[in-house]
């Protein structure tokens, strides 16, 4: 027997879910809410909504149109938030460009993406001037003049964005179509061969943005994100929409707050001067700024930050919640839009200790209403959730990716059964908290065993001496493979500990059952610094090539 479906009263609206319906609650709700760009730019929501007309009717008049595609290469900033609502409201295609890739990989992104109109701000022209011949597609380039003048050269672009703004028209009907059009595309800084592009539809991005409301909104956090908190992100808009939380920060009204080119003193002059209480990075951005000499006048006790994409070590959170800071931590991917879990407190939580409350907080975190998650063996089958079974994290989402921009054979690996595959391997608790406790490609395989590099790369951490570590699994005649760790000492303790002493260190942990003594690494290394990828996270790629 069929189900039964509704038949719609001829003259009924149906309301597609679209970016642009996003923005009706901020305008009547605080409409003098203010969008800061550093010291260079200060408007309110309503002047907000006429920008975005203003910059709709500027890209029409260059020729854009529905389906065409506008990349942006640009500081974390208010035209990049322009840029979030505005291309994809007009029926058009956003590209955020990851502008920490290589050249190389730019070029290969434009071409691969058929990018139709670039907006670059002109910091990033010696960077267009390397393959700008290269480029097949792009049939107009927009200039972004930052601190208020353009350099010298002899490319003008067509237009400079501030005064193509300022020349157009700030009326713009956004009209309906169906929102399951793509609104937006990235590429994933992969491990092997060219990035890969990712595509979210309006409809997508719109049932995120309520998932991070309920999130982060409506659940036991200490201290939930509501209309008052003043948002400055720190994690790159073009990372994955900047996690998705700029359209959920417009929608709630709140001051938002974009820093522009990354600067750690910049960065706490801001928090400090403008009050930030909301940002989201990933841990090496916290760990840097807790470190910096400008954060010691600094009183973070009113800032909430939630961390993801790499694993939170227990160290960094313990300093985290020495300095005030409400942390917390969520799960995702760019193929997920990307946050599908946040590390809420249940109610019989809220009265423990603190220290326990962190347990918890370096988790994963639970599942976002409409998230599917499970965790699953070798053979696909889903493994209890006792804490300790564990396998490949597998989820269904309405925002999950549909596939790969152009390469059905990377689809048809990303989505199997119908399930969408991380290619993390983690377990869930009784609680129903997931954790995630590596990479597949990263985990150590041993003598038949599983050592996952984030626990020991957690333990070590702990230790009073280390700044930073990574630990990465080396080819072992015998065992396959073993672990080495990598680690960068405090400044006062160079030169005063060796090898042994980190090994004594990992041994108490092997005397009260952390960890098995087979996952003590055979050897550590003290470096002076660890490589990181283009967000910030630990390379290990580069790594495991460097040490094998």
């Amino acid at each position: 027997m069929a189900t039964r479906r509704i038949e719609p009263t001829p003259s009924a609206y149906y309301y597609p879910l679209l970016i642009k319906n996003l923005l009706q609650s901020p305008l009547n709700y605080a409409p003098g809410q203010e969008i800061i760009y550093r010291d260079q730019m200060r408007y309110d929501y309503l002047t907000f909504q006429k920008r975005l007309s203003q910059l709709a009717n500027a890209l029409k008049k260059l020729g854009v149109q529905q389906g065409d595609t506008v990349a942006v290469m640009d500081w974390d900033s208010h035209r990049y938030l322009e840029c979030f609502f505005a291309i994809p409201m007009m029926g058009a295609v956003l590209h955020m460009v990851n502008i920490r890739f290589s050249p190389e990989q730019i070029l290969y992104t434009i071409n691969h993406a058929k990018d139709d109109i670039l907006i670059i701000n002109t910091d990033f022209l010696p960077i267009l001037k390397a393959f700008r011949d290269q480029i097949k597609t792009v049939k107009k380039i927009i200039l972004i003049k930052e601190g208020g003048t353009l350099p010298e050269m002899t490319f003008t672009g067509d237009g400079e964005y501030e005064d193509l703004i300022g020349q157009s028209s700030s009326e713009y009907e956004f009209a309906d179509f169906d929102e399951n059009s793509i609104a937006t595309t990235f590429y994933t800084s992969g491990t092997t061969g060219e990035p890969k592009g990712v595509y979210f539809s309006h409809r997508q991005l719109v049932l995120h943005t309520y998932g991070l409301m309920s999130g982060l909104c409506a659940f036991n956090l200490k201290d939930p994100l509501n209309p008052s908190d003043v948002y400055m992100p720190l994690t790159p808009m073009f990372q994955a929409h900047s996690w998705g939380i700029p359209y959920l920060a417009t929608m709630l009204g709140v001051k938002q707050v974009y820093p522009g080119p990354w600067e750690s003193e910049t960065l706490l002059k801001l928090i400090d001067a403008e009050k930030v209480t909301f940002s989201h990075c990933v841990p090496t951005i916290l760990h840097m700024l807790l470190n910096s000499p400008a954060a010691e006048n600094i009183n973070f006790s009113k800032w909430k930050v939630l961390i993801g994409g790499a694993g939170l070590h227990r160290k960094l959170c313990k300093q985290a919640f020495d300095n005030g800071i409400n942390l917390y931590t969520g799960y995702g991917m760019s193929e997920t839009c990307p946050i599908l879990t946040i590390s809420n407190l249940k109610p019989h939580m809220i009265d423990w200790d603190i220290n326990k409350q962190a347990e918890i907080g370096c988790r994963a975190g639970l599942a976002l209403p409409l998230v599917h998650l499970e965790v699953v063996d070798i053979e696909g089958q889903a493994v209890p959730h006792d804490d300790k079974s564990t396998g490949e994290i597998i989820v269904r989402a309405p925002w999950n990716t549909l596939g790969y921009v152009s390469d059905p054979e990377a689809s048809a690996s990303l989505w199997k059964e119908g399930w969408l595959h991380t290619g993390d391997i983690g377990h869930i608790d009784t609680e129903g908290y997931l954790e995630v406790t590596d990479r597949m490609k990263d985990i150590i395989k041993t003598g038949g065993e599983w050592i996952a590099s984030l626990k020991l790369e957690d333990i070590i951490t702990q230790h009073d001496a280390v700044l930073d570590a990574a630990v990465i699994g080396v080819p072992d005649e015998k065992w396959g493979e073993r672990p080495l760790a990598l680690l960068v000492l405090r400044d006062e303790y160079r030169g005063k500990l060796e090898e042994d002493d980190f090994k004594k260190f990992y041994m108490k942990y092997v005397d009260n059952g952390t960890i098995p003594k087979h996952s003590v690494p055979d050897k550590i290394i003290i470096v002076d610094s660890i490589a990181k990828n283009c967000v910030g996270k630990i390379s290990k790629k580069h790594l495991r090539e460097q040490y094998k």
